[in-house]
């Protein structure tokens, strides 16, 4: 049985860490450097860093703080936001990122990913998709959640995998920052119509939720933001609570 894996998410904009409800209403979670620092105290398997602003203000994540926090850290670090490019993924590498995330700019110009799997490794690429439920069809959206398109998630999944994504991080816009549990029929259909891990995303809100997501092995990995962000939830005990439940994980 795989290691299922906690991942806390940081959504940077402005240099803070934010969060919100379906992907609007923000407000400030705190320094993003102190948080991945104590995440990765706290016994956390990854870390996401993600610039939400970044694909929509048209520029690339800001490296100087992709090194701060690799120096506060010893856990694989992803990282995204307006990579666009080999050179935007090169830079994000040498700053300390172990992998690098994209979501809007594989969309637009599929053949990214194909381009950066070639040049760093699939291991090294992870394709973020968000989705919303809309008349019972999961409709792929781009820039943060703000534009639909006209892609179906399993039918793009299935693209991403064939052009060398090595892992995706599927969001549901629907369950975003609700706390009513994850996406779980979405994910199990999605884990079973691809042959890469794939990593939950969007409504963590108790243990519970963790617990059922990995029981129906529905994702190889859950992330979350603001319940750890805020403090509703401790790693530490969230992971002793899964090995509790017979489920595969890292103390």
């Amino acid at each position: 049985m795989l290691t299922k894996r906690i991942i806390p998410c940081l959504d940077i904009k402005n240099g803070r860490t934010v969060k919100g409800v379906n992907f609007v209403n923000l407000r400030d979670a705190g320094d993003p450097v102190a948080l991945a620092k104590q995440y990765a105290t706290q016994g956390a398997d990854e870390l996401v860093f993600l610039d939400i602003s970044a694909t929509l203000e048209a520029r690339t994540t800001t490296h100087e703080m992709v090194r701060q926090v690799a120096c506060q850290i010893d856990i694989p670090f992803t990282v995204g936001g307006g990579v666009r490019s080999i050179d935007d993924a090169a830079k994000l590498l040498k700053s300390g990122a172990d992998k690098v995330a994209v979501n809007s700019s594989a969309i637009k110009r599929p053949e990214l990913i194909k381009e950066l799997s070639e040049a760093y490794g699939n291991q090294c690429i992870v394709v973020a998709i968000d989705a919303k439920k809309i008349n019972y069809e999961w409709i792929v959206h781009l820039a943060g959640g703000t534009q639909p398109t006209d892609l179906k998630l399993y039918e793009w999944a299935k693209e991403v995998e064939a052009l060398g994504a090595g892992e995706i991080l599927f969001t549901s816009m629907n369950h975003d920052g609700v706390k009513t549990g994850f996406a779980t029929n979405a994910l199990k259909t999605l884990s079973s119509t691809v042959n890469i891990p794939v990593i939950a995303s969007g409504g963590a809100g108790k243990p519970e939720h963790f617990i059922d997501l990995f029981k129906d092995d529905a994702a190889d990995a859950a992330l979350a933001a603001s319940v750890f962000h805020f403090g509703e939830i401790s790693i530490i005990d969230l992971k002793k609570e899964l090995k509790q439940h017979n489920i595969s994980i890292r103390l």
